[in-house]
């Protein structure tokens, strides 16, 4: 299926791994020119040199994007080697700050919405002039199920994507006439490295190997994933490289659920 984005640009923080990379490598696929980014430059060089991309189409360039500074200079250098970006796709993130809530304190806050929330809106900021240039952009941010369905264990992550649901709606109400399409995505429960961690330090808790935590976590904590298994990135990546597509040109202000059915409500 063609999407319809040969010789568009599409910077896509989060690059190093997981939904991230598998994004790239989808975009890759389809003929956009990708720039990917995330913290570490050794990292994202590892990650580049493992997806499949023609020469002149794949660039890697490290910035966090909780720094003004480091995203300013992302932008002159993406702008130097590519030009202006067509796409933009936040994938960075953490879990965060874990425990009940009078367990966490004010600094376990603000780290995890410093990232989570606070960094997609400097990305957004200061790349938005690019998007609205002209005249076709896309812009596509990653939520959550639990920015819907919230899980007292990890309220800081949970708030901080429901207000990236708010940030994607608000955005895709402002820019459109200008032909900026906003939307989002939420997967549930991925096969990334952050889900990777998490099951690890279930499975240490536990006492058992991280099979039987996954397990266990999707029979206590999940009840409603009904495929019973973690997703794979690349399913996360379609749906993302569709919103990122001419065909996906009557989408704007939507939340795509990538969750198996875990969201229990409509």
């Amino acid at each position: 299926m063609d999407l319809g984005i040969t010789g568009r640009v599409a910077l896509v923080t989060g690059g190093d791994s997981g939904i991230g990379w598998h994004t790239a490598q989808t975009l890759l696929a389809e003929g956009a020119i990708v720039v990917i980014s995330d913290r570490e430059q050794g990292r994202l060089d590892e990650a580049a040199a493992a997806l499949d991309a023609a020469e002149g189409r794949l660039f890697a360039f490290a910035a966090d994007v909780t720094s003004v500074d480091e995203l300013a200079a992302l932008h002159t250098k993406t702008r130097k080697v590519v030009g202006e970006i067509d796409i933009l796709v936040q994938s960075s993130g953490v879990t965060g700050a874990q425990g009940l809530f009078h367990e966490i304190d004010d600094a376990g806050w603000v780290d995890t919405i410093e990232t989570d929330l606070f960094g997609p809106v400097r990305l957004v900021r200061e790349f938005l002039p690019d998007l609205r240039s002209g005249g076709w952009g896309r812009l596509v941010l990653i939520a959550s199920e639990d920015a819907v369905q919230p899980y007292d264990d990890e309220l800081p992550y949970c708030s901080a994507k429901a207000g990236i649901l708010a940030l994607s709606k608000g955005l895709s109400r402002s820019y459109a006439s200008e032909g900026l399409l906003v939307n989002a995505v939420s997967p549930a429960f991925i096969h990334t490295p952050m889900t990777d961690a998490m099951m690890e330090k279930r499975a240490e808790q536990r006492g058992t190997d991280v099979d039987e935590a996954i397990a266990s976590f999707l029979e206590e904590e999940r009840p409603y994933l009904e495929l019973g298994r973690r997703g794979r990135p690349e399913e996360v990546a379609s749906v993302i490289a569709f919103l990122c597509s001419d065909l996906a040109s009557f989408v704007n202000g939507s939340n795509y659920r990538v969750d198996a059915g875990s969201v229990a409500t409509i």
